[in-house]
Protein backbone atom coordinates (compact mmCIF):
# COMPACT_ATOMS: atom_id res chain seq x y z
CA UNK A 1 0.00 0.00 0.00
CA UNK A 2 1.23 3.55 -0.92
CA UNK A 3 1.14 6.24 2.11
CA UNK A 4 2.47 9.79 1.85
CA UNK A 5 1.26 12.62 4.14
CA UNK A 6 1.38 16.27 4.38
CA UNK A 7 1.16 18.70 7.05
CA UNK A 8 -2.61 17.95 7.20
CA UNK A 9 -3.53 15.01 4.87
CA UNK A 10 -2.48 11.33 4.67
CA UNK A 11 -3.08 10.02 0.97
CA UNK A 12 -2.84 6.09 0.66
CA UNK A 13 -4.03 3.28 -1.73
CA UNK A 14 -7.97 3.23 -1.76
CA UNK A 15 -9.42 0.20 -0.33
CA UNK A 16 -12.68 -1.74 -0.62
CA UNK A 17 -13.68 -0.44 2.88
CA UNK A 18 -13.46 3.22 1.25
CA UNK A 19 -16.53 2.29 -0.16
CA UNK A 20 -18.97 4.52 1.91
CA UNK A 21 -16.57 7.61 2.12
CA UNK A 22 -16.02 7.55 -1.18
CA UNK A 23 -19.88 8.03 -2.29
CA UNK A 24 -19.88 11.80 -0.19
CA UNK A 25 -17.44 12.49 -3.23
CA UNK A 26 -17.72 10.13 -6.20
CA UNK A 27 -21.40 9.44 -5.60
CA UNK A 28 -22.33 12.96 -4.80
CA UNK A 29 -24.07 14.66 -7.75
CA UNK A 30 -23.08 18.49 -6.43
CA UNK A 31 -19.48 17.14 -6.38
CA UNK A 32 -19.37 15.48 -9.51
CA UNK A 33 -21.84 17.63 -11.94
CA UNK A 34 -18.54 19.34 -13.81
CA UNK A 35 -17.61 16.02 -14.27
CA UNK A 36 -19.85 13.82 -16.20
CA UNK A 37 -22.28 12.34 -13.44
CA UNK A 38 -22.03 10.96 -9.78
CA UNK A 39 -21.79 6.82 -9.50
CA UNK A 40 -24.10 4.27 -8.12
CA UNK A 41 -22.19 1.98 -5.29
CA UNK A 42 -21.99 -0.42 -7.49
CA UNK A 43 -19.88 1.95 -10.14
CA UNK A 44 -17.92 3.53 -7.33
CA UNK A 45 -16.65 -0.04 -6.18
CA UNK A 46 -15.42 -1.04 -9.31
CA UNK A 47 -14.01 2.07 -9.56
CA UNK A 48 -11.94 1.49 -6.39
CA UNK A 49 -11.34 -2.05 -7.67
CA UNK A 50 -9.72 -0.30 -10.50
CA UNK A 51 -7.38 1.85 -8.91
CA UNK A 52 -6.55 -0.89 -6.78
CA UNK A 53 -5.57 -2.81 -9.50
CA UNK A 54 -3.63 0.32 -11.44
CA UNK A 55 -1.52 0.84 -8.83
CA UNK A 56 -0.49 -2.48 -8.57
CA UNK A 57 0.56 -2.52 -11.96
CA UNK A 58 1.64 0.76 -13.29
CA UNK A 59 2.29 2.45 -9.38
CA UNK A 60 0.37 5.41 -9.56
CA UNK A 61 -4.07 5.47 -8.52
CA UNK A 62 -6.07 7.81 -7.02
CA UNK A 63 -5.38 7.85 -3.29
CA UNK A 64 -7.65 8.40 -0.95
CA UNK A 65 -7.35 11.74 0.84
CA UNK A 66 -7.38 11.67 5.05
CA UNK A 67 -7.89 14.61 7.28
CA UNK A 68 -5.29 13.55 10.06
CA UNK A 69 -6.77 15.73 12.42
CA UNK A 70 -10.20 12.96 12.58
CA UNK A 71 -8.86 9.80 10.07
CA UNK A 72 -12.00 10.81 7.89
CA UNK A 73 -11.61 10.11 4.05
CA UNK A 74 -12.23 13.61 2.65
CA UNK A 75 -11.68 12.83 -1.25
CA UNK A 76 -9.73 11.30 -3.47
CA UNK A 77 -6.47 12.53 -5.28
CA UNK A 78 -4.25 11.06 -7.97
CA UNK A 79 -3.80 9.95 -11.60
CA UNK A 80 -5.55 8.38 -14.38
CA UNK A 81 -3.83 6.49 -16.80
CA UNK A 82 -3.77 8.20 -20.45
CA UNK A 83 -2.63 6.43 -23.86
CA UNK A 84 0.98 8.19 -23.69
CA UNK A 85 3.69 6.20 -22.26
CA UNK A 86 5.25 9.21 -19.81
CA UNK A 87 2.28 10.99 -19.37
CA UNK A 88 -0.63 10.87 -16.43
CA UNK A 89 -3.87 12.67 -15.85
CA UNK A 90 -4.21 14.53 -12.53
CA UNK A 91 -7.68 13.74 -10.79
CA UNK A 92 -9.57 15.68 -7.44
CA UNK A 93 -12.50 15.42 -5.99
CA UNK A 94 -13.86 16.33 -2.17
CA UNK A 95 -16.77 16.06 -0.27
CA UNK A 96 -18.55 19.12 0.11
CA UNK A 97 -18.07 20.04 3.51
CA UNK A 98 -14.15 20.15 2.50
CA UNK A 99 -14.14 22.67 -0.24
CA UNK A 100 -12.26 26.03 -0.09
CA UNK A 101 -9.88 24.65 2.81
CA UNK A 102 -7.27 23.89 0.10
CA UNK A 103 -6.92 20.38 0.35
CA UNK A 104 -7.28 19.71 -3.30
CA UNK A 105 -3.64 21.86 -3.69
CA UNK A 106 -2.19 20.45 -0.98
CA UNK A 107 -3.10 16.95 -1.98
CA UNK A 108 -2.90 17.56 -5.68
CA UNK A 109 0.96 19.24 -5.11
CA UNK A 110 1.76 15.87 -2.51
CA UNK A 111 0.49 13.64 -5.64
CA UNK A 112 3.15 15.44 -8.08
CA UNK A 113 5.84 15.06 -5.81
CA UNK A 114 5.40 11.52 -5.60
CA UNK A 115 4.97 11.31 -9.06
CA UNK A 116 8.32 12.86 -9.92
CA UNK A 117 9.76 10.85 -7.18
CA UNK A 118 8.44 7.86 -8.16
CA UNK A 119 7.14 7.52 -11.57
CA UNK A 120 9.41 7.37 -15.65
CA UNK A 121 6.78 9.93 -16.47
CA UNK A 122 7.84 13.50 -17.86
CA UNK A 123 3.84 15.25 -18.38
CA UNK A 124 0.66 15.52 -16.42
CA UNK A 125 -2.32 16.38 -18.25
CA UNK A 126 -5.62 17.75 -16.41
CA UNK A 127 -8.92 18.65 -18.11
CA UNK A 128 -11.84 20.72 -16.59
CA UNK A 129 -15.24 21.23 -17.19
CA UNK A 130 -15.01 25.40 -18.63
CA UNK A 131 -17.69 26.51 -15.86
CA UNK A 132 -14.96 24.87 -12.91
CA UNK A 133 -12.75 28.28 -12.04
CA UNK A 134 -12.09 27.03 -8.28
CA UNK A 135 -10.22 23.42 -9.97
CA UNK A 136 -8.64 26.11 -12.57
CA UNK A 137 -7.24 28.44 -9.78
CA UNK A 138 -6.26 25.02 -8.01
CA UNK A 139 -4.10 24.06 -11.82
CA UNK A 140 -2.98 27.54 -11.87
CA UNK A 141 -1.26 26.80 -8.12
CA UNK A 142 0.27 24.09 -9.10
CA UNK A 143 1.95 25.52 -11.97
CA UNK A 144 -0.50 23.59 -14.84
CA UNK A 145 -0.46 25.94 -18.17
CA UNK A 146 -2.95 26.27 -20.80
CA UNK A 147 -2.62 24.17 -23.68
CA UNK A 148 -5.75 24.22 -25.83
CA UNK A 149 -9.38 23.52 -25.70
CA UNK A 150 -9.51 19.28 -26.28
CA UNK A 151 -13.41 17.04 -26.41
CA UNK A 152 -14.39 14.87 -23.68
CA UNK A 153 -15.82 12.38 -24.07
CA UNK A 154 -17.42 11.80 -20.64
CA UNK A 155 -18.80 15.46 -20.35
CA UNK A 156 -19.74 15.58 -24.75
CA UNK A 157 -17.95 18.97 -24.60
CA UNK A 158 -15.00 20.89 -25.69
CA UNK A 159 -12.89 21.41 -21.95
CA UNK A 160 -9.79 23.69 -20.94
CA UNK A 161 -6.73 20.83 -21.02
CA UNK A 162 -3.52 21.82 -18.59
CA UNK A 163 -0.01 20.21 -19.16
CA UNK A 164 2.62 20.35 -16.34
CA UNK A 165 6.31 19.38 -17.89
CA UNK A 166 8.09 17.67 -15.37
CA UNK A 167 12.02 17.81 -15.49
Amino acid sequence: MVVFETDRLLLRTLKHEDLDSVMNFWGNEEVMKYCGNNGSREREQKAIEFYIKLQKEKGFSAYAVILKENSEVIGACGFNPTKEEHKIELIYHFAIKYWGKGFATEAANACINYACENLKINKISASIHPRNLVSKKVLEKLGFKFRCMNWSEVTKQKEPYFELHIV
